[in-house]
């Protein structure tokens, strides 16, 4: 026995009266919350009108979750579809079963009803919620921990997670004798905070547009999920002895990688207009609280630019200027201390 481990919840769900609490769904709806303010702070910043997040999310939540659903019985069927399996098993959302890939595919439709009824650029809204969506992602991982599932291979390291044996159902018979499994549910919550972090900062600091912050976000979300998959021992179908999300996880960073690379152009910015509509702009330039609020978090980003170095620089022919259509668009002229 692993004295160190650190224990699973023995409860899950808690009752108000009549009514269910359950972790894993308390769990997914403060994940959506914190997305949606988070998203809704970064589309200010673009000039978006106030509620544009909520908007999104209308279309979004529901097409998410039900993305994530039907993902989850196509990639392993059997549960629900099997010779001993229940069909309407498939519609209990609560006792876990979301696969992100198919929560990113259906928030994704969501979104891009949502950006046509209001006729606005879906890349910008992708953008925005490049960095709520991993925060999102971190805190629904810790209602796997409430629903001991999602762990990785036996280990007896301090930070092993401790897994009932009632929950020990669906690996691998030569590991249900064990007591301690890798977390691997809080590997990947962590490394999802830190790509909020990537994200956050490359796009902060060279301004990404044209949906290159939400490639990025996919790319650094792949990586890890790829080696975070392979200590999983859930059971799972494979193709060519490899687990079907790590196939997924390839082809989506090849996909974002080779669109990171070919998109250019400066970021482009929302403003409202005297009829309240809303316009595409290549910079902030509306007297409105949004645009002005636009405005300000350009000048903090120039700011923080120019305290990066500690030595004078002097800029030079090579260095990339005001409206570069590289790989990445350095909207600002090359820092320098004051």
């Amino acid at each position: 026995m692993n004295l160190a481990a650190f224990p699973s919840p023995s409860d899950s769900v808690w009752h108000l009266g009549p009514i269910p609490i359950r972790a894993y769904s308390l769990c997914i709806v403060l994940g959506i919350l914190a997305a949606v303010w988070i998203t809704e702070r970064r589309l200010r910043q673009r000039g978006a009108p106030a509620g544009t997040a909520v908007d999104m999310a209308i279309w979004a939540v529901p097409l998410g979750i039900v993305g994530a659903r039907v993902y989850h019985v196509l990639t392993w069927p059997e549960p629900y579809f099997g010779a001993d399996g229940d069909p309407m098993d498939a519609l209990r959302i609560w006792s876990g079963g979301l696969g992100i890939p198919g929560a990113i595919i259906g928030g994704a439709i969501g979104v891009w009803i949502a950006c046509r009824n209001r006729r606005i650029p879906f890349s910008i809204i992708a953008d925005a919620a490049a960095v709520g969506l991993p925060v999102a992602q971190a805190i629904g991982r810790i209602g796997n921990w409430f629903n001991q599932e999602l762990y990785g291979r036996p280990t007896d390291v301090f930070w092993a997670v401790e897994i009932d044996p009632e929950h020990r159902g669906a690996i691998d018979e030569q590991y249900r004798t064990e007591d301690t499994f890798h977390p691997t549910f809080l590997y990947e919550a962590l490394w999802n905070l830190g790509v909020a972090g990537l994200v956050w900062y490359i796009d902060r600091r060279y301004r990404l547009g044209r949906g290159r912050a939400f490639a990025l976000y996919l790319m650094a979300y792949t990586v890890g999920r790829f080696w975070i998959e392979w200590l999983r021992i859930d059971e799972a179908n494979t193709f060519l002895g490899l687990r079907w999300n790590m196939w997924m996880s390839v082809i989506v960073f090849v996909a974002a990688l080779g669109y990171f690379l070919v998109a250019s152009g400066p970021r482009q910015y929302l403003e409202v207009t005297s009829d309240g509509s809303v316009r595409v702009v290549d910079a902030p330039t509306s007297t409105e609280p949004a645009g002005q609020e636009a405005r300000e978090a350009d000048a903090d980003s120039d700011r923080a630019d120019r305290t990066d170095t500690s030595s004078p620089q002097t800029e030079s022919s090579t260095s990339p200027t005001r409206g570069s259509t590289g790989l990445i668009d350095f909207d600002a002229e090359a820092p320098t201390d004051d």
